[in-house]
């Protein structure tokens, strides 16, 4: 067990509290961190923005991409373009369009499914669950499944390889803060179930080591007519998570935990109050991701600490440089001219670096480094 170097100072004008009541002639907060925002952290404060940089070189610099503008569309989930990798960890964006042609199973890890669009019904080995936009779905690891759109539907994919999705550790606030497990819905063996039982002939595709095998049947294989046990697909919609506030004091991005694996968590940040307290800071404070690579997806509304970024577009802040809001989200967050979020989306912060395909270079927005710019080059 490691414990952590631990030396509390003040050096110079500092704030007596992060995150408030910040020095007038500085006020520009830094924190530089260990593991994410669970370790020692120390606080700087500014003259001037911290991302104020005129120019990128090298590969590390931020990046976004118009996912609305990648071709998605197919009936396997293991054919949808692979984005952002990592050993462990796997970002796909699938566009169905049809009822699925042949069951899917991923012998690699638990899959999660975001429901960025569209609705259907699900029909895996434990019954049937209808999904709708907004909808999060963990299939544990070996589920047999499929997707029967009642409308064209995307889905974001995420994979936990070799890994699985469990809840985080919701502290002193109690189990029933955020959401409540008793919302977490199930698939149920329903009329809707047993009705598509039968002998017609049906296929499953196995993903294993990101190959994938075929094993067909002259049946349905989902047909159970029972379970029980406490390992089961679970669904929880946007619109059920109630956030964790604070009116004097603005709460990291860890605070919005959803599911945690064993390298990376994914958090959901949803609409919410605004900080109100004079002193409190009420954008997404500045500071460095050293530990941790951090990928977002925009679902719906206005990014309240970003420009020109809407639903379906997704950002990449790989480890090692200083992050925070856009100026115009800094100022207004000052003037407190916004009294609450209208955005919904879909953070993953990996332990480990990831690696972009192919697929997103045709959709990159070359100039997204140069957002922070107070004024133009």
């Amino acid at each position: 067990m490691r414990k952590w170097i631990s030396l509390p100072h003040q050096e110079g004008t500092v704030s007596r509290q992060a995150h408030a009541d910040l020095p007038a002639e500085a006020p520009y907060e830094r924190e530089m961190g260990k593991s994410g925002f669970f370790g020692p952290t120390a606080h700087f404060h500014h003259r001037r923005p911290p991302t104020g940089w005129q120019d990128w070189e090298g590969p590390l610099r931020p990046r976004a991409y118009d996912l609305n503008q990648v071709p998605t569309a197919s009936a396997s989930p293991w054919q949808a373009p692979l984005l952002l990798h990592n050993p462990q960890m796997q970002l796909r964006l699938w566009q169905l369009d049809t009822p699925m042609p042949a069951l899917a199973r991923n012998a690699d890890g638990d899959q999660l499914l975001f429901v960025h669009a569209g609705s259907g019904a699900l029909f895996c080995d434990f019954g049937h669950l209808n999904l709708r936009d907004g909808d999060y779905l963990v299939l544990p690891r070996g589920t047999m499944w499929r997707l029967d759109p009642a409308e064209p539907m995307q889905l974001l994919m995420i994979e936990a390889t070799n890994d699985g999705f469990g809840l985080p550790d919701k502290g002193l606030v109690g189990p029933q803060a955020i959401f409540d497990s008793a919302m977490l819905d199930v698939p149920r063996i329903d009329a809707a179930f047993l009705a598509q039982q039968g002998d017609t002939p049906w296929s499953i595709e196995i993903k294993r080591r990101d190959t994938v095998s075929t094993v067909r049947y002259d049946y349905n294989p989902l047909d159970a007519i029972g379970w029980h046990g406490d390992l089961a697909p679970v669904r929880i919609n946007w619109r059920d998570i109630r956030p964790l506030m604070s009116h004097r004091y603005h709460l990291p991005p860890s605070a919005h935990s959803t599911f945690v694996a064993g390298r990376f968590v994914v958090c959901t940040f949803v609409p919410r109050p605004i900080e109100s307290d004079p002193g409190a800071l009420k954008v997404p404070f500045y500071h460095n991701n050293d530990d941790f690579d951090e990928v977002i997806f925009y679902h719906a509304g206005d990014f309240f600490s970003r420009d020109n970024i809407g639903p379906g577009m997704l950002t990449w802040h790989a480890a090692g440089f200083t992050h925070g809001p856009h100026p115009k989200a800094f100022a207004a967050g000052q003037k407190h001219a916004r009294k609450e979020t209208d955005e919904v989306a879909v953070m993953i912060d990996t332990r480990d670096p990831l690696n972009a395909t192919a697929a997103l270079d045709p959709v990159e927005i070359a100039e997204y480094a140069h957002s922070w710019r107070e004024t133009p080059a």
